[in-house]
């Protein structure tokens, strides 16, 4: 043991018996050309004490650790031809105490400096991009139709009634699902079930000009399907980031997540108008329906429903992740008295309710009022209802962030889910009260869009919350608020249409600010960031 400079100490591990046999030392390796490990300890300055864990290597182990009382150690290991035994020194004296080195990261060598970034990119995050894209994929198939039916009912005569009732009839198939989805991930695993989901709608999509030249009870039909692949996405997408995703990362995955189906709608809205000029309407269908495909490939060779079932996955990262997480086995029973008999279970509910009727309204509504209040054109209209959407990816992405990092700095699960739900409730209703006193076009989308990108906070509140409160059965709990959710967006775009025909859009607007504020109140009092079904 030497000295060294700078307040540091050196700790020198005796080398290993070298009475091993010459032909039995490893040829692979070249003790001219020594290779470098690095390796990080856990250094307690107040006794001084590490544990080591010692793994069997190949070489004699030469190690040269620097000790610095902030905290950190870092030790330069040198390997030599020869058998290492399988036990080392349990102690070693340094400054009179015993020392116990605890924690050893091995890193093999020179892979991780060699290898490819992407081979080195955490496997959790590229679950995360594939769920994103997959949703992206699933807005960019449900809106073509809303610019594809122009051409379509201009084609085969629909009336007004006949294409409310085709744009409806994907709510009957993705009401179906909600809930069957979210037992089907949790009791098998939500790979097999987003990938069913996927190639169901994706099939769906191509089908539907075959569908419309059949005739309008076949396409129906067809559009029910859609509905029923696209009910279970989010149920298994819940199931499977419950089980993937540190609860310290919760809340930015499932803005960047949710942020997916936000840009599949600007994506679907940009891209329509240019397929159908060129090529026709049914070019949409099959050009969308077809990138499903891709996105199979990708998910089937890169994807497992837990990080158990993932043999390409890092001990590092498998450790965080299991560290972090409750049991990732599929469920075998689903306990329903429990969960409905929790208070925080029925506030998720309410508060999905709530959030949905405001949202569901102003974009399906939000052309409408762009029209008859704004005074824009139909093309304007289409062009300014992109904007929310974009200022919605932006905000889910910028609140995801802001929950993880008060979490990460000690800030309770329940307080930050409450505070970003609120400002996802009470952001919205403020700007909704303003657009009754707005004078000028510009202020009527700068409150529309500021009303949404608000809104957008709701990721990270309760959106994330399924996962809190039950993380073993997330996608049963997403499947029952969600079919609270979608209820909402059936009712209130409908009563809307009844209030506009016996008032304004002033009274449209004070609805959803009531709901709004009642679901602030459901959600602050009974709501819970904390585990409370096992």
């Amino acid at each position: 043991m030497s000295a060294g400079g700078g307040g540091g100490a050196f700790l020198l591990l005796p080398s290993i018996s070298d009475s091993i046999p010459l032909h039995s030392r490893p040829n692979s390796i070249d003790s001219s050309r020594p290779s470098k490990k690095s390796f990080c300890f856990d250094c307690r300055a107040e006794n001084e004490r590490f544990q080591l864990l010692s793994r069997r290597r190949i070489g004699e182990l030469r190690v040269v650790a620097r000790v610095r009382l902030s905290g950190r150690v870092r030790a330069d290991v040198k390997s030599e031809p020869y058998d290492v035994a399988d036990t080392v020194p349990d102690a070693v004296k340094f400054k009179d105490a015993m020392v116990a080195l605890d924690e050893i990261v091995v890193e093999d060598d020179g892979l991780e400096s060699d290898s490819p970034w992407w081979e080195q990119f955490p496997k959790r995050w590229v679950i995360v991009i594939l769920c994103f894209s997959a949703f992206l994929l699933c807005n960019m198939d449900r809106v073509n139709m809303s610019i594809a039916i122009l051409p379509m009912s201009a084609e085969y005569g629909w009336s007004p009634s006949t294409v409310g009732l085709i744009q409806s009839s994907f709510f009957w198939g993705y009401l179906l699902t909600q809930i069957a989805g979210g037992i089907w991930a949790d009791t098998v695993g939500g790979k097999l079930v987003l990938g069913f989901g996927v190639v169901w709608w994706s099939i769906a999509t191509a089908l539907t000009p075959v569908a419309a030249k059949l005739g309008l009870p076949f396409l129906l039909v067809v559009r029910v399907f859609m509905g029923i692949g696209e009910g279970v996405a989010m149920p298994a997408m819940n199931n499977i980031l419950s089980k993937w995703v540190p609860v310290a990362e919760r809340s930015r995955s499932l803005a960047l997540v949710y942020s997916g189906m936000y840009l599949g709608s600007v994506t679907g809205l940009a891209f329509s108008p240019m397929l159908i000029h060129k090529f026709g309407w049914p070019s949409v269908f099959f050009s969308f329906g077809s990138l499903g495909t891709v996105w199979v490939g990708a998910w089937l060779s890169k994807a497992q429903s837990s990080p158990l079932e993932d043999p390409e996955l890092l001990p590092a990262e498998k450790n965080l992740i299991t560290s972090n997480s409750i049991s990732l086995e599929p469920v075998k029973d689903i306990p329903w008295r429990q969960i409905l008999s929790k208070a925080p279970v029925w506030a998720l509910i309410a508060s999905h309710f709530c959030h949905n009727w405001g949202t569901f309204i102003l974009l399906t509504w939000m052309p409408t009022y762009y029209n008859q209040v704004l005074k824009f054109n139909l093309t304007e209209s289409g062009l300014f209802c992109v904007l929310p959407w974009l200022t919605m990816a932006v905000s889910a992405n910028i609140g995801g962030w802001i929950a993880d990092t008060l979490v990460s700095r000690g800030v309770s699960v329940t307080t930050v889910r409450k505070i970003m739900q609120t400002i996802g409730f009470l952001g919205p209703a403020f700007f909704l009260t303003q657009l009754s006193h707005v004078d000028s076009p510009a202020m009527g989308v700068l409150c529309m869009a500021c009303s949404q990108g608000t809104d957008a906070f709701s990721q990270s509140g309760l959106y994330s919350n399924h996962q809190d409160i039950a993380p073993r059965y997330a996608g049963v709990l997403l499947g029952l608020s969600n079919t609270a959710g979608v209820l909402a967006g059936v009712f209130g775009t409908a009563a809307t249409g009844y209030i506009l025909q016996h008032g304004s859009w002033d009274d449209v607007f004070k609805v959803s600010v009531g709901l709004y504020l009642v679901g602030t109140v459901i959600w602050n009092l009974f709501s819970t960031g904390e585990k409370i079904l096992d």
